[in-house]
């Protein structure tokens, strides 16, 4: 377009006949190339070279050469037109022929015919001799080994769930990739396709109205998974979340809860819940071992509660957070749906992909969680611990892969029971539960000043429309878009490594749990100590931070136990639905670790030194009598493992 806008005016409009064109110019251009880099042993002479058209991010970008799936019609054949959305099937990789030579039997005149992608690559054979001379014959003989042919691949592209409106069926259309272009995609990738499109039929039933199913032959296709284009992060906004938590240095806790409060405004309070959405999102490190076993950094978050607790209102503002979201209900979902589906299609067998590889990457959300069928339900045990989906359908034998959080609601069965396990109120197995990091119960349970404080705050909003309804420097900061940015930047930047306080802090409550667990038997598995840890470095991330600190531990912990039945430390965990943001949330913390510390047995401050130590000086090192000089961390390490023997002892 800036450099020749005729030829770009050309292209659009007739990419039919250019195209061709340029491929042949490209094939010019290589042999010169090679021609000049004889010596070169490297360069090696491709068979098919093609010019590929990115239109993306030119001044092409607009409605009418950059509908929605769903918007394509007729009068966007012919042009270069360019289709965003998510491949949710992949066809096997074929061999198509693409030309073949002829010779007149009366004339000798050779010439080349393409076959028809349109009309199931037929080959249609001219009237009479396409040669120069006076030939008016019709018989034609093929060519022997004249025949070339191009890697071939079909696959199905829908637009995305979050551009259509409300009550739309999402739309999809085939495309035909070629040559360099094949096995470049799978299943749940989103892609941004440049084309040409046109129409497919049959022309061999007679008596039959000739219907044109609309297909897209791609001249360019570009992955945008990596690119995240919809998540745009100048350096001024990052400037931004480094000044805000300098503002917040003296008082960290206070700066997290100003974010946490930007997470769903809608509903008041709920401090629990807001949090554990907010670690849920960002999530902890990937760890791969030495034996090359991955061990997940994405949590999961169950929701259960009673009607009109606010569950779905979170459920929708996660998908909204997320850069990546999948919405579904559990009435209307089976294993097939969920994992991957075989399709028959033109006599062959294709793999579909379901919810949680299309949110591969991202949120995967399940409204009514309880709805689903038991061995539906089962169909995800290795998608969300695994992170894989094997597949065993119609011949087809392979693995996909499902790097996805799952965000579950469900209510509770009947009255929810607080003598009873979990796993007996919510009909969910041990074995699912174990999987989800958080599992959080809000019972609307009646409390009268929370009651009132709530009432008050929703007809507020209604009665002056006038009003800013939140904070206007919170609702300027953390609004949508910025939460979206912060949350995308901290997973992006950081990768938070434990120190040695909070293993100790994670390790001891790890243990007193594995003592005291009877009703959480189901809960208190390995999986709950690298919940800890994901959760921990969670916490780090939000607080903008590279190592996972004593305080993070501390706040794991808190959102483990708010998750239990029955606490093995804080005796009064409270409703998660009454619990609200607290006016000194630092003083609040400090009387939580203290209380938290204790149970577990573990020194608030440093201890004091022996008795048997003498010859204290300033620097790092002190001397023991009758002993070798030793340093400060020998000592701590002597001092806990003769702690750790004590308590063995007791």
């Amino acid at each position: 377009m800036e450099a020749d806008p005729l030829l770009a005016s050309v292209l659009f409009y007739g990419p039919a006949k250019l195209l061709p064109q340029f491929d042949d110019a490209a094939r010019v251009a290589q042999g010169i190339l090679l021609e000049s880099h004889k010596d070169d042993s490297g360069m090696v002479a491709k068979e098919f070279v093609h010019v590929r058209i990115n239109v993306s991010g030119s001044p092409l970008e607009c409605p009418e050469t950059f509908p929605s799936i769903g918007r394509v019609r007729v009068r966007h054949r012919g042009i270069l037109l360019t289709l965003k959305g998510t491949v949710i099937r992949t066809g096997t990789i074929k061999m198509i022929e693409g030309e073949r030579e002829f010779e007149c039997r009366k004339c000798k005149h050779t010439f080349k015919v393409y076959p028809e992608l349109e009309t199931g690559n037929s080959i249609r054979l001219p009237t009479s001799c396409p040669s120069q001379k006076p030939c008016s014959n019709t018989v034609f003989q093929y060519v022997e080994d004249s025949i070339i042919c191009h890697d071939y691949q079909e696959m199905k592209i829908q637009e995305s769930v979050q551009v259509v409106g409300v009550g739309s069926i999402p739309r999809s259309i085939p495309v035909i990739l070629k040559d360099d272009l094949v096995d470049l995609v799978k299943a749940g990738d989103d892609v941004i396709v440049t084309g040409i499109l046109s129409a497919k039929w049959s022309p061999d039933l007679k008596d039959v109205r000739c219907d044109l199913d609309p297909i897209m032959i791609a001249n360019h296709v570009r992955r945008t998974n990596e690119l995240k284009l919809d998540i745009d992060i100048p350096e001024d906004v990052v400037k931004k979340f480094e000044q805000f938590w300098t503002y917040y240095k003296e008082n960290p806790l206070r700066g997290r809860n100003v974010i946490l409060q930007g997470i769903c405004p809608q509903v008041f309070g709920l401090f629990t819940v807001k949090l554990a959405v907010a670690l849920t999102l960002i999530g902890g490190v990937q760890h791969i071992d030495a034996s090359g076993t991955k061990i997940r950094g994405d949590s999961h978050l169950l929701l259960v509660g009673d009607p009109g607790t606010g569950k779905s209102q979170f459920l929708k503002f996660a998908a909204k957070l997320s850069n990546r979201s999948v919405i579904t209900t559990g009435l209307g979902s089976t294993s097939a749906g969920l994992t991957v589906t075989a399709v028959k299609d033109a006599g062959e067998w294709m793999l579909e992909a379901g919810a949680l590889v299309l949110a591969d990457g991202g949120l995967c959300c399940i409204d009514e969680f309880d709805s689903m069928r038991e061995h539906d339900r089962a169909t995800i045990h290795e998608a969300m611990e695994q992170q894989t989906i094997s597949v065993a359908k119609a011949g087809l034998v392979t693995t996909l892969s499902t790097r996805t959080t799952v965000f579950g609601v469900t209510n509770p069965k009947g009255q929810y029971d607080p003598n009873q396990t979990l796993s007996v109120n919510t009909t969910l197995s041990g074995p699912l539960l174990s999987r989800f990091d958080i599992v959080l119960v809000l019972l609307d349970t009646k409390n009268p000043e929370w009651d009132a404080i709530v009432s008050s705050h929703i007809l507020s909003e209604h009665e002056d429309s006038e009003k800013p309804k939140f904070d206007e420097d919170l609702t300027s900061l953390w609004s949508l878009l910025m939460l979206r940015r912060y949350i995308y930047y901290v997973k992006g930047s950081f990768k938070p490594i434990l120190t040695r306080d909070a293993e100790e802090v994670i390790s001891s409550y790890y243990q007193l749990q594995r003592r005291s667990a009877t009703q959480n038997a189901a809960r208190t598995t390995i999986r709950m100590l690298e919940s800890l840890i994901r959760l921990a470095q969670a916490h780090a991330r939000l607080m903008f931070r590279k190592e996972v600190a004593r305080l993070d531990a501390i706040s794991a912990i808190i959102c483990i136990e708010s998750s239990m039945t029955t606490s093995a430390i804080i005796d009064n965990v409270g409703n998660a639905l009454h619990s609200s943001f607290t006016e000194n949330p630092d003083q609040e913390y400090a009387k939580q670790e203290k209380l938290i510390l204790e149970k577990l047995n573990f020194p608030c401050e440093p201890p004091a030194v022996p008795d048997n130590i003498s010859n204290y000086s300033r620097s790092s090192n002190v001397k023991i009598v009758g002993g070798e000089p030793l340093s400060y961390p020998h000592i701590w390490e002597a001092m806990r493992s003769s702690r750790a023997r004590h308590l063995e002892k007791k």
